[in-house]
């Protein structure tokens, strides 16, 4: 794959550019995990933010959060990573569970900690890709804690605009075998080839019976809702300038793509899954999350 990344935003580790965002999703778990009414817990998210020098001094809990609930970023949008990591937890234990897919494969995985938190069948294995920097300081942390995965773990240190298809058939992935893969938080910050590459790449290798989640934005002009709360607060309370880090391409259609190619697929806003939960964020006027869309995908096996 080409290089994917927008200007500013390549660092291996987790203290600059795409990386302070993995740590500002594991502030939001974190605040979730607390949570009386959480919909998803991490026990290992808050570790890693103050793990970082670059958000150790960040809040991991609500009540020590400026603003508290009222607070766009560490109230509507750790609200929305809360909702966001309960819904594709969904997904990958209903693909485990309900479809028998026993080969899970997280695509930009950075410090999620499903392989630790969520109850696998033993008999799974999860492949786990991000850049070497990333999962470093991911492994550093989980060594603290003396953390042991719920199922075969392979962690695969390379970097999306790199033959990552390669290094992931040479550690044992079967290509023959159904597979879930979950592309989390990860699309808005590729440019439209990449994305498509990206897609492409995992009808190629999935084999019916396997499915797919991942997310997407698709507003046509971002810089519309540049003075929005969320993007705002994120950027002055932070220092990341969300929209600085996003690709500005028009987005590619990957949902019709996948169609084409065999796949059912269907696209829902997160406000769909805010009110069958009953918590999660709901729309509003400048609305940072008017254009985000959560896509669930299945390669059906042969009748």
């Amino acid at each position: 794959m080409a290089d994917t990344a927008p200007p500013g935003t390549r660092t291996d580790g987790v203290e600059g550019g795409v990386g302070l965002t993995a740590l500002l999703v594991a502030a939001a778990r974190a605040i979730e995990t607390h949570r009386p009414d959480a919909l998803a817990r991490d026990i290992y998210a808050e570790h890693f933010v103050l793990g970082a020098r670059a958000s150790a001094h960040w809040p991991v809990r609500l009540d020590r959060a400026p603003g508290g609930d009222t607070s766009p970023l560490w109230g509507r949008f750790a609200r929305y990573f809360g909702l966001r990591t309960r819904v594709l937890d969904d997904f990958l234990l209903r693909s485990v569970r309900s479809a028998g897919i026993r080969q899970v494969v997280l695509l930009g995985a950075g410090l999620d900690a499903r392989a630790f938190r969520l109850d696998w069948p033993s008999d799974c294995v999860i492949f786990e890709i991000d850049r070497s920097g990333v999962l470093a300081f991911k492994h550093r942390v989980l060594d603290t804690l003396s953390a042991e995965p719920g199922a075969r773990r392979v962690p695969i240190g390379t970097d999306l605009r790199a033959d990552w298809a390669g290094a992931l058939t040479a550690t044992g992935f079967d290509a023959t075998a159904p597979t879930a893969w979950l592309v989390e938080g990860l699309l808005f910050y590729l440019p439209h080839a990449a994305e498509t590459a990206l897609i492409d790449t995992v009808d190629r290798l999935s084999a019916p019976g396997s499915a797919l989640a991942y997310e997407v934005k698709l507003e046509k002009d971002l810089m519309a809702y540049r003075d929005s709360p969320l993007y705002v607060s994120t950027r002055r309370q932070l220092g990341i300038d969300l929209l600085d880090l996003f690709s500005r391409e028009p987005r590619p259609d990957s949902a019709a793509r996948l169609r084409d190619r065999g796949w059912t697929a269907s696209v829902h806003t997160p406000f769909d899954f805010t009110r069958r939960h009953g918590r999660g964020p709901l729309p509003e006027e400048n609305d940072a999350l008017a254009g985000n869309r959560w896509v669930f995908a299945d390669r059906a096996r042969p009748a």
